[in-house]
């Protein structure tokens, strides 16, 4: 065997050692820092699908108490599926960005259409509100299927333990996540480096930056859609003289943002008033 041929081989083992390293170390302080949270105590693909479309962009103690009364509302895809949109919005409320509760009501009455629960990646990323991330994370907790997913604590994770930097492309992430993952142990291993990149190399504690920041909320768009909506699920409906009061916005951008929930069939325009769709 030539000296190149030697050092391929050698160079081969020792990635092979390292990995095999990297994934003693997570698991072993998994066994005994594993967080405990309702959707790891089912496979069924509805709740995981709820519960990966829920925590998008939200913090996992806000969906804890969100997930277990959406459940309790709508126990299975059909329920979703027949659910009236007033009631819909009225248990996401508190949750942020309402349109995921009218995406993920789509998806699952393309489900039930279609007949059974997706199983492939490119089924589920033809579903509304489902990305590249959910599609793979669905797979992952209720099928436990062989595949990687990277999310910003996994992310942080790479390049917290030297397998890339915060210059690799998204592309590339997966790549070496593919190479990390334990065969046959796809369930356990991401909910373990999910737990890890929360608790021990948090953003706080490693300073690394995430590829996508989340806009400011505080008397933002955002924050005024939420006020509004807040209200409606309150009070039912709103002339737009009340929610003026609400908002204090200025009578042109409250018409503007009135609009905009409008085409995002998040509410409905009566004639005196304003309503949550039906």
């Amino acid at each position: 065997m030539s000296r190149k041929a030697v050092a391929r081989e050698e160079e081969k083992n020792y990635t092979k050692r390292k990995v095999k390293a990297f994934q003693e170390k997570i698991f072993q302080w998994w066994e005994i820092n594993r967080r405990m949270l309702p959707w790891r105590t089912t496979t069924d693909p509805y709740q995981i699908m709820v519960s990966e479309v829920m925590l998008q962009q939200t913090q996992v103690s806000r969906v804890i108490i969100k997930f277990e009364e959406f459940i309790k509302a709508f126990p299975t895809l059909q329920s979703l599926a027949d659910a009236k949109k007033s009631d819909l919005l009225r248990v996401w409320s508190g949750l942020g960005y309402n349109r995921r509760a009218l995406w993920l009501q789509e998806a699952a009455q393309e489900i039930v259409k279609k007949g059974s629960f997706p199983s492939e990646i490119e089924e589920l990323e033809a579903l509304k509100g489902i990305g590249p991330y959910t599609a793979r994370a669905i797979l992952i907790f209720a099928f436990n299927k062989d595949l990687a997913t990277v999310d910003t604590n996994i992310r942080r994770i790479l390049i917290s333990e030297g397998f890339a930097t915060e210059e690799t492309p998204e592309s590339n992430l997966f790549l070496l996540a593919e190479k990390l993952l334990p065969k046959g142990r796809s369930r356990d291993w991401h909910n373990a480096l999910m737990d890890y990149g929360a608790r021990v190399l948090s953003a706080a504690k490693t300073k690394i930056r995430p590829l996508t920041r989340q806009t400011t909320y505080n008397k933002s768009q955002r924050y005024f859609r939420g006020q509004i909506l807040k209200y409606l699920v309150e009070h039912s409906k709103a002339t737009i003289q009340q929610l003026q009061e609400k908002t204090a916005l200025p009578e042109k951008d409250l018409h503007m943002l009135m609009e905009k929930l409008a085409k995002d069939g998040l509410i409905i325009k009566r004639k005196n008033h304003y309503a949550l769709p039906d």
